[in-house]
């Protein structure tokens, strides 16, 4: 399955970003999310003598002087829940003012780990599925975590270049184990996209696969689909998130896009080009140490689109993005 093709990092690999942290100010603090074999997560509820006390939050703890953000969770989990961290993989990292306190939090998915959780601590936690975590109150930082959590590492955009083909490419992409899909249909005619979404819809839903809708499509009224893409252009000439839409994503290209998607509050992001593409040749690409600069200024899940294979995968989480975007990527 695609979706299984990125290998966890051992925590104490060498080719994971693993600088020391010494900047205080904002507090660094580590965070796991921890993954059971049934897709459970872990959470745990904050005492409530502490800052935003009795909220829930993903297990971790402050990063200490001279200390990487693996070694502290790798530490802090063990402390607090008495589990053994083996792999990890970046997932995203936030920053967020409180009042009176600034955080940055180095968020990791750990997916492999030996030992029954306990509280070592006397904090309450309990496993909790990820359509439930919606029900728990979290501090505001937590947001785009859960978002992370929930989002898959592969998205994968289904062009009607041939619309003969649209079917049987969507079954190979369902196939592979893609559970995150844009149906980018800018040519059909509405007809031909109900017809196409009103069969593609359900096998989506049967798969567990989220559909989303391109919104440059001439999209039918009452066509049921998961959420909407924004292109850059409908991204920047929104004030608000789109109601109706259970997921918004959209597309970016700089900073100022990024920025306008944070604001009006999408869910995630693609951000392009970052490497050279066949179908745009000579376009100026981002590279990965832009792209990773970029990142660094907002807080929201970001795909890497552009010039991507499923060899990518692993080198897009270690510069910090949700996954990769592809059209090919999943068809070859």
């Amino acid at each position: 399955m695609f979706m299984m093709c990125v290998r966890a990092l051992n925590i104490n690999s060498p080719h994971i970003n693993n600088v020391l942290v010494t900047n205080k100010n904002p507090l660094q603090v580590a965070v796991g999310v921890v993954k059971n074999a049934t897709g459970q997560l872990l959470i745990s509820r904050r005492d409530k003598s502490s800052h935003q006390g009795g909220l829930w939050e993903f297990p971790g703890g402050k990063i200490e002087a001279g200390e990487t953000a693996e070694a502290a969770l790798t530490r802090e989990l063990k402390e607090e829940l008495d589990i053994i961290v083996h792999t990890a993989m970046p997932l995203i990292s936030i920053k967020h003012q409180y009042p009176g306190l600034a955080v940055q939090l180095h968020v990791f998915l750990v997916e492999h780990f030996s030992g029954k959780p306990k509280s070592c601590e006397g904090q309450p936690f309990k496993w909790a599925d990820p359509a439930e975590l919606t029900h728990y109150a979290f501090p505001e930082a937590n947001r785009a975590i859960i978002t992370a959590a929930l989002l898959p590492p592969c998205y994968a955009i289904l062009d009607d270049t041939d619309a003969s083909q649209l079917v049987a490419n969507l079954q190979c992409m369902l196939g592979k184990g893609i559970k995150l899909i844009q149906a980018r249909l800018k040519r059909l005619a509405p007809k031909a996209v109900s017809r196409f979404v009103d069969e593609a819809y359900p096998l989506c839903r049967r798969q567990g696969a989220l559909l989303l809708i391109n919104s440059a499509v001439n999209i039918p009224d009452g066509l049921t689909t998961d959420g909407i893409h924004l292109t850059s252009r409908d991204l920047l000439a929104a004030h608000q998130r789109p109601e109706s839409a259970q997921w918004v994503a959209a597309s970016c290209h700089d900073l100022r896009e990024l920025l306008q998607a944070q604001k009006i509050g999408v869910d995630f992001a693609v951000l392009a080009p970052v490497l050279p593409t066949q179908t745009h040749p000579g376009v100026r690409t981002l590279g990965w140490e832009q792209f990773t600069q970029l990142l660094a200024e907002v807080n929201l899940p970001v795909y890497a689109l552009g010039g991507m294979s499923s060899s990518s995968l692993l080198t897009a989480r270690l510069a910090g993005a949700q996954g990769i975007a592809s059209i090919r990527a999943f068809l070859d």
